[in-house]
């Protein structure tokens, strides 16, 4: 399994790719690490007879995820991926939005048996992962250096394909934009999250602008994530 890719060729929005690949409908889904449920709402608002349980360890988060829950086919609840409330061979699906790393390194491998668990027999495990590279990176890892933790991910994966745990059905790289033209907007959605204390001091704050604004003049408040998406079957 490749760990970086320096040439992405693909350049998309993620829900094209899980909705051309993962064939959703009259599915019980799993969203591990749902966050703030952006993805969760897009797949259940779309399509036909999906239905979705999405997990989240912000206890902050979870709360707001169920007093802003308006669709009957979602049901959000409070846990991690290495203790999955649901009974064995359960879902047809399991989607991991960039929260595979956020697993901690040392129950990652735990957290992917569970997976296996609740997965039905030939169900799919979509996991996708930031790279360590890009625009977008070299900014956050001014206060919060992922590197490690990501590396950990892939490894994670790589190991339970090789124990026989899942088998790769597809592995693509893909390149995501996001515009965030203002500090205020990078503070708000990244360093202000419930879910880490990121303590920043007053000086790492005024370095973390200062490379924020010099990559906006650049650009233009575009910044680009690369990514690769795991596609497991059980």
């Amino acid at each position: 399994m490749i760990l970086k890719k320096d040439n992405i060729e693909l350049t998309c929005l993620e829900i094209d790719i899980v909705e051309q690949r993962l064939d959703l409908d009259g599915k019980y889904i799993l969203e591990l690490g749902c966050g703030r449920g952006d993805f969760t709402r897009r797949i259940a608002g779309q399509g036909n007879d999906r239905r979705l349980v999405a997990t989240e360890v912000d206890e902050q988060q979870h709360t707001i995820n169920i007093i802003n829950n308006k669709l009957p086919n979602v049901r959000f609840e409070l846990a991690g991926a290495q203790a999955i409330p649901a009974n064995d061979e359960t879902f047809d699906r399991v989607l991991m939005f960039k929260s595979l790393h956020h697993v901690p390194v040392g129950v990652i491998q735990a957290a992917l048996l569970e997976i296996k668990r609740v997965l039905k027999p030939g169900g799919l495990l979509y996991i996708s992962e930031p790279l360590f590279q890009g625009d977008f990176n070299e900014v956050l890892r001014l206060f919060h250096d992922e590197e490690r933790v990501r590396a950990a991910a892939f490894n994670a994966i790589t190991a339970t394909v090789r124990a026989g745990n899942f088998t790769l059905q597809e592995q693509l790289f893909f390149r995501s934009s996001v515009f965030m033209p203002t500090f205020s907007m990078f503070e708000q959605s990244i360093i202000d999250v419930t879910h880490t204390d990121h303590q920043i001091t007053a000086g790492m704050m005024k370095a973390v602008k200062v490379a924020f604004e010099k990559a906006v003049a650049v650009n233009g408040g575009v910044f680009t994530t690369d990514n690769r998406v795991d596609l497991l079957r059980k």
